[in-house]
């Protein structure tokens, strides 16, 4: 007994114990839920929520490979994410460069390109349905430019997607903007007049200094992002409820439809299996990407 009390008040395990309540909590409300979903989705659970799951095996497996309204719904998704990563990786940095410059009033620059992050989605996604609409303002600017014809932003299957992600690449700058200016004011600035020195010189610079430096936040950046727009759900909840004929609804759409609204508890946890699945492979793609870069990775003037 009393070997035991020593083994337990060890040093080693004191870091735990401070651990010991949130992994609790998260055993509680993630891990324990999630395995309950991957079990679920091997049964038939649905309708009636008051009855006993019932095994099914592979089924909803099945339906999922012959249901073309989750293929569109994956398609969907893909582009979002092609469409909506490679402009929150990119264009933030350059914000990040513009505002970290030593000029008076900058801060409120800084402010200006933040306050649409603390903005609620659901306020932002009321406001550019408005702005979306046929008498909104984006058309109204249009016809100032003789197009007379409202575009149908929220309501073509042609426009519908592309609308959206708009509303999720402007909610989404600032918050980037922020993590790569803090990565930007980590560079000493002896660097960029050793590359001036060599003849880099404006946007070379940054180009031969901040790029290759800021490659780890790139990294954070393009995983956080990747993740997030696989999980689009508010924007295309509140603009366009996955319409119209589907055009716009994504993987976690189609997995709350089923869930709350058709109550098919067992196919929406094997479509959020396959969810699971898709964002562990590309954070895992991302990881290995980047891979031996180290925290100032390769600068070369």
């Amino acid at each position: 007994m009393k070997r035991f009390a020593q083994w337990v008040r060890s040093p080693r395990w004191i870091p735990y114990y401070f651990l010991a309540p949130a992994l609790f909590m998260l055993t509680l409300t993630v891990f324990f839920p999630a395995l309950q979903a991957f079990s679920l989705s091997f049964t038939q659970y649905e309708y009636d929520l008051t009855q006993t799951p019932q095994w099914a095996g592979i089924t909803n497996f099945e339906r999922l490979r012959q249901d073309p309204v989750f293929w569109q719904t994956l398609r969907n998704t893909f582009v979002y994410l092609l469409g909506v990563v490679p402009v929150l990786v990119s264009l933030p940095l350059v914000l990040a460069i513009l505002v970290n410059q030593k000029l008076q009033g900058i801060h409120w620059f800084r402010m200006f390109f933040y306050t649409p992050v603390v903005i609620s989605m659901v306020v932002a996604g009321i406001a550019w349905k408005a702005l979306y609409s046929s008498t909104g303002l984006l058309n109204q600017l249009l016809a100032n430019f003789g197009i007379t014809e409202p575009v149908p932003w929220l309501t073509d299957p042609h426009w519908a997607l592309g609308s959206v992600m708009v509303v999720t690449i402007w909610k989404g700058l600032g918050y980037y903007m922020v993590i790569y200016l803090a990565g930007l004011q980590t560079i000493p600035g002896d660097l960029y007049e050793a590359a001036a020195l060599d003849g880099s010189v404006g946007w070379r610079q940054h180009w031969d200094i901040t790029v290759p430096l800021m490659r780890p936040y790139l990294s954070l950046v393009a995983v956080i992002s990747a993740i997030s727009a696989t999980k689009v759900f508010e924007e295309v909840f509140i603009m366009t409820q996955g319409g119209p004929l589907n055009s716009s609804k994504t993987v976690v759409y189609y997995l709350y439809e089923q869930a709350f609204k058709n109550l098919q508890i067992s196919y929406a946890c094997t479509i959020g299996l396959v969810l699971f699945l898709l964002i562990f492979g590309l954070s895992l793609l991302n990881l290995k990407l980047s891979q031996g870069q180290g925290a100032y990775g390769s600068v070369k003037f």
